[in-house]
């Protein structure tokens, strides 16, 4: 929909200047964009959608309703551009100039149209009348008007060379020869002269074997009638021969039945050959040499001569019984074709002919300027006498009485001579006439006397038409006029003009997209019409390009490269740079080259200042830069000079500074900007800011795409010749970009102080400039971040505010219970609000939890600290600052920001978990709270953070000091902070095993509680079951150490911190037991003391070895120094008391208590 309603569609619709391959490639590109563009279908790919609109497109295109229509239209269509028959284009002209069916078949007959030899004739007579008009011309020196005067002469020889071209043209076509012996008389007579000159003396003279013809003669016997004087079933047969050449015989037939129907073709340079046919029996004597002959017939036929079969008396021997002896037989003698009459006429000249006798005429052509009229004797191939016809004139005339023979007269008249010639009848004359009034080319039409009293009964001087059996029908439908003009007076250039005007407007109305080319068969008339009416190329084109101009002028697409040949053609001639030499420049022309010229500029300047909408999606293909191309040559002061390319850029700047205002006036009036603006409120105003900068950029981008003119295909030929044409596309898109700059500062003018909704904008507008070329760090450009300079640094400094607050305020009231839903823990702290960014900085509940944070644990206050940090930071990305020095300070700024916040974030963990570890019991029953985990968290995320939210990318340096520098301190802070945590989570866990051991103290030898303790157990033992001393207190110590371990694994994330936790853990609590038992070496352990330590030393190795401490740090030497320690007491414990220690050893057992 959005589509089909572009204005630029319904242009390339109205302008008739685009191809359905054109609509459905911009079609194509359209959907494809608005497709891509889309998120992805579970199930569709977007080439299946792709594929479905472009059927669609198809289907409504083809039309369904009307499916069976469509071969015809595409028939009709494509019909134009084939090479058309002359039927199809005299049907095309006669839809282009408004003929009637009628009209133009009377026009056709009378004019005798499909008679080669009359229309080479007319040719003929009109090019002798263009020489007498240009005679007349050069002897009343009526010139046209032209730029010098010695261009009148040189007019003259224009026209004779022009009409001496036509006629060796004329000449150079070939004739239909009817023998060898002619085509090489031909020949050598065309390689004496190029062309005839009409009237010229020394023209070369025919000989008499210049006009040998060759004639094909078919005689075809069918019976014999009236043979008495034979047997019936005698053999007969006939011969047949032309004399002179060879006989040929038909098959035997019985004298009963005398038929045959056999053909004898023969061959001759006879005009008048004598044909033979003789009647044969068989002799039956022995001595017979001869067949006996029962009778012949002789004739003497013509071409003219009847065809069809006829009945012949035939001569018989003496005293032969057949006295009525006939045989039917027909005799066809073929016309050659450049034999164009035969017959008998009676003659009389002054050079030839000079005795008043019939005789038989043959008019033979010999090329398309040379006839000849030559009389035949019997049996001659070559003529008695003949006369070449250039020159004469031949006429009807009234009867000679001092001449006997002959009653119908014309003659043959020329300067020093004349012939007089008679036929026998009316119609032989007429057509004698005819036919000799073709051969001369004389423009005098001859008319018969009675015909002539009846056609113009006033006595008038009528030029009829060159048949006179359709000038009653011509009459009758008004037609006589036109039949009966003389083409050479007629005024052909403004004929031309209405010819040209009619068939360019015909042809743009065809459904085929032309541009304004014409089709073959039109270029053919037009052609053929100029050549032959002596049109000049100047005025033709003239004519063609005021057509253009008005049709471009009117909304029609024309091609630029059409007018840009059209006008090279009339600058070339006018400026006389021709490629032919310098021909004559008249000076309407001249007037008229200047008119049209100042149009054209008017027309092509308009053009690229619409150019949006001229060539629509850059259609038709290069038609910007072929009219590029044109208004450089159309601003050149001549042919030869070539403009400097600062003036054509200096138009063309003046043009695209039009388009800037013309684009972005329309591109407004399509939003309706002006009504929103002027009584919206400052959201709505800004909403509409946006659309409207979202279609600028849209209107860039295309202006990009389609009339860059720098494609792959065109990139250098661009280069070459209009290389600043990017540079200036630029500065229209500047200009454009400024006058939309009016309405977006009206805008953000309007906005509430400390409002940051309009940061979107400026986001959409960067990304689109940033990446171009020219435009990057434009004016526009460094414009817009001009305004918002200030409202990122405010932005920043409100953030940074925001945030150290929240840290203090959090951390004061900070419960440090791990977080597990980050939406529904967060504080709610006021943040200034920044919609529409991809992070939505103030709509925590519609927060999505970064990839970073994929499990975590630390407490609400650190993880909405680095979640503010990295959306910050993200943010400050996402605007992609243009200038490479602002952006690099507002990195600097944000990573030394994260630096800071981050280290008080570790500090003030630091000493809550001090002062929470202090609150905590020393006895076993200690658990280590999951507080404490969340502030070991809190640590790691910041170690993890830091690596992200304060290294700026290449080492660069703060304030003359390298950041790795500073950033390292935040390290060093971190990895000590956490080495002081476990330190003191150590030591709290070995106070824990101090106070068991202080207890297992009592029990020391020599003390009055060990003493009291052994003897009432000893004394117990007599009576009741005693529980195990010690053994609750090992048990409680080995739950302690195992429930702590599974808690620091299950709720702190980073594996290298509860390495080293254990490591020391493990270390420490070996340690304090070595050292413990170093104090009692004098002393033997206690049974119980014993049992104790051997319980939780064993527990305590199999615990941490399984939590993955080392096996280096597992059998260390305090390790085996305790081992051995309780080795020995085991021993000796053993040897003294060996069921004291119940099973309790120190040696390895896979079926101990766990």
């Amino acid at each position: 929909k959005v589509f089909l309603k572009s204005d630029r569609v319904a242009r390339m619709v109205h302008s008739g200047g685009c191809s359905a391959n054109d609509f459905r490639d911009v079609f194509k590109k359209n959907i494809e964009k608005r497709v891509r563009s889309l998120p992805e279908i579970d199930g569709l790919s977007k080439e299946t959608v792709l594929s479905s609109w472009l059927a669609k497109y198809d289907a409504i295109y083809r039309g369904e309703e009307d499916f069976c229509k469509q071969p015809n239209r595409m028939a009709l269509s494509a019909v134009s551009e084939l090479i058309l028959s002359k039927e199809q284009l005299y049907e095309m002209f006669q839809q282009i100039l408004g003929i009637k069916k009628l009209e133009h078949q009377l026009i056709y007959n009378a004019c005798q149209l499909d008679n080669g030899d009359e229309q080479a004739a007319q040719i003929r007579r009109e090019l002798d009348g263009r020489l007498q008009l240009a005679e007349q011309m050069a002897r009343e020196r009526k010139f046209p008007k032209f730029v010098t005067r010695e261009m009148e002469n040189m007019y003259i020889e224009e026209l004779r060379s022009s009409v001496n071209l036509l006629m060796a043209n004329l000449e150079s076509l070939p004739v239909s020869k009817g023998g060898p012996e002619f085509k090489l008389q031909k020949l050598k007579r065309s390689q004496n002269s190029a062309f005839l000159d009409i009237g010229d003396e020394n023209e070369v003279q025919l000989s008499k074997s210049d006009v040998v013809l060759s004639f094909t003669l078919e005689i075809v016997i069918m019976e014999v009638q009236g043979l008495k004087s034979v047997a019936p079933n005698r053999i007969v047969y006939c011969t047949m021969e032309v004399e002179g050449g060879e006989k040929l015989q038909t098959d035997q037939a019985e004298a009963s039945r005398p038929q045959w129907g056999t053909q004898g073709d023969f061959t001759t340079t006879h005009p008048r050959p004598v044909v033979k046919v003789k009647l044969f029996t068989e002799s039956t004597g022995v001595l017979a040499l001869e067949d006996k002959e029962l009778g012949r017939v002789v004739l003497y036929p013509t071409s003219n001569s009847p065809k069809s079969p006829d009945l012949h008396k035939m001569i018989v021997p003496k005293n032969s019984q057949d006295s009525d002896l006939k045989i039917k037989l027909a005799v066809r003698m073929d016309k050659p074709p450049h034999m164009k009459h035969c017959g008998y006429l009676y003659a009389l000249g002054q050079k030839v002919w000079k005795r008043w006798k019939k005789r038989y005429f043959v008019l033979v052509q010999v090329s398309q300027y040379t006839f000849a009229m030559c009389s035949y004797r019997e049996k001659k191939s070559e003529p008695q006498e003949l006369m070449q016809l250039e020159g004469y004139t031949v006429d009807y005339t009234a009867p000679h009485t001092g001449l006997q023979g002959g009653r119908m007269f014309f003659n043959a008249v020329k300067e020093g001579d004349t012939v007089i010639f008679a036929s026998d009848d009316e119609q032989d004359r007429i057509l004698w006439v005819q036919a000799m009034y073709r051969a001369t080319g004389q423009s005098y039409k001859p008319v018969p006397a009675s015909q002539a009293q009846k056609m113009n009964p006033k006595g008038g001087n009528v030029n009829t038409g060159i048949s006179p059996l359709y000038t009653d029908r011509g009459q009758k439908h008004g037609m006589d006029e036109f039949i009966s003009a003389n083409p050479c007076k007629f005024d052909h250039a403004s004929l031309f003009r209405l010819l040209q005007r009619q068939t360019l407007d015909h042809r743009l109305n065809d459904s085929y997209s032309c541009l304004g080319w014409f089709s073959p068969g039109q270029v053919f008339v037009l052609d053929e019409y100029c050549a032959r009416y002596g049109v000049r190329g100047c005025h033709r084109h003239l004519c063609y390009l005021n057509e253009l101009i008005e049709h471009s002028e009117n909304g029609s697409v024309i091609d630029p490269t059409l007018l840009h040949y059209s006008f090279a053609f009339c600058a070339s001639h006018v400026h006389g740079n021709r490629p032919d030499g310098i021909g004559t420049v008249s000076v309407e022309e001249k007037e008229r080259f200047e008119e049209i010229k100042d149009r054209l500029s008017s027309l092509l300047e308009n053009q690229i200042s619409h150019f949006r909408y001229c060539f629509p999606f850059g259609r038709p293909e290069g038609a910007l830069k072929a009219t590029l191309s044109l208004l450089e040559r159309v601003l050149m002061k001549d042919i030869a000079t070539p403009i400097p390319a600062e003036e054509v850029k200096k138009v063309v700047r003046k043009c695209l500074e039009k388009a800037a205002l013309i684009n972005y006036t329309r591109l407004t009036e399509y939003a309706k900007i002006e009504e929103t603006m002027n009584q919206a409120t400052p959201a709505r105003k800004l909403e509409e800011v946006l659309h409207l900068a979202e279609l600028c950029i849209e209107v860039l981008q295309q202006n990009e795409e389609h009339h860059s003119e720098v494609r792959p295909n065109c990139i250098l030929s661009c280069l070459q010749a209009f290389a600043w044409w990017p540079e200036l596309l630029a500065e229209h898109a500047e200009k454009f970009l400024s006058l939309y700059s009016v309405d977006m500062d009206s805008a953000l003018e309007a906005q509430l102080q400390d409002s940051w909704d309009s940061f979107p904008l400026f986001q959409l507008l960067n990304n689109a400039l940033r990446n171009d070329t020219f435009l990057c760090n434009g004016k526009f450009h460094k414009h817009l971040q001009e305004i918002f300079v200030p409202m990122v640094i405010r932005y920043i400094d409100l953030m940074e505010s925001s945030i150290a607050q929240s840290i203090h305020r959090g951390l004061e009231q900070e419960s440090w219970q791990p977080v597990k839903s980050i939406t529904n823990s967060l504080p709610n702290v006021a943040l200034p609000k920044v919609p529409s960014l991809p992070l939505n900085l103030p709509q925590i509940p519609s927060f999505t939890t970064p990839t970073w944070m994929t499990s975590f644990n630390g407490s609400a206050t650190s993880e909405d600290l680095f979640w503010k940090l990295d959306a910050l930071q993200m943010f400050v990305f996402d605007l992609h600052w243009p200038e490479p020095e602002f952006a690099q300070h507002l990195e600097q700024r944000l990573k030394l920001m994260a630096t800071d916040m981050i280290e008080a974030c570790v500090k003030r963990t630091r000493i809550a978990f001090e002062l929470k570890l202090q609150k905590t019991n020393k006895s076993t029953d200690l658990r280590i709270p999951s507080s404490l985990c969340t502030m070991f968290n809190v640590l790691v995320d910041a170690k993890k953070q830091t690596a992200k939210l304060c290294i700026l990318d290449g080492g660069q340096e703060v304030s003359g000091i390298l950041y790795q520098q500073y950033h390292s301190k935040i390290d060093d802070l971190i990895e000590e902070t956490v080495k002081e945590i476990i330190s003191l989570l150590v030591s709290k866990v070995v106070s824990v095993l101090e106070g068991v051991l202080s207890k297992l103290s009592r029990y020391d030898e020599g003390t009055f509680f060990s003493s009291l303790v052994s003897f009432t157990v000893k004394a117990a033992a007599k009576y009741v079951d005693v529980p195990k001393p010690g053994m609750d207190l090992a048990d409680t110590y080995i739950m302690f150490v195992r429930q702590n371990q599974d808690i620091l694994r299950e709720k702190v994330n980073e594996e290298m911190y509860i390495e080293k936790l254990f490591d020391q853990w493990y270390s420490s609590s070996m340690k304090v037991i070595c050292m413990w038992l170093a104090d009692r070496l004098d002393l033997q352990l206690h049974i119980y003391q014993l049992k104790t330590l051997i319980k939780i030393v064993k527990k305590t190795y199999r615990d941490f070895r399984l939590q993955g401490v080392l096996e280096g740090t597992l059998n260390s030497k305090t390790y085996d120094t305790v081992h051995s320690r309780l080795t020995v007491e085991e021993a000796t414990v053993s040897v003294t008391d060996a069921g004291g220690l119940q099973g309790i050893t120190m040696k390895d057992s896979d079926e101990e208590e766990g």
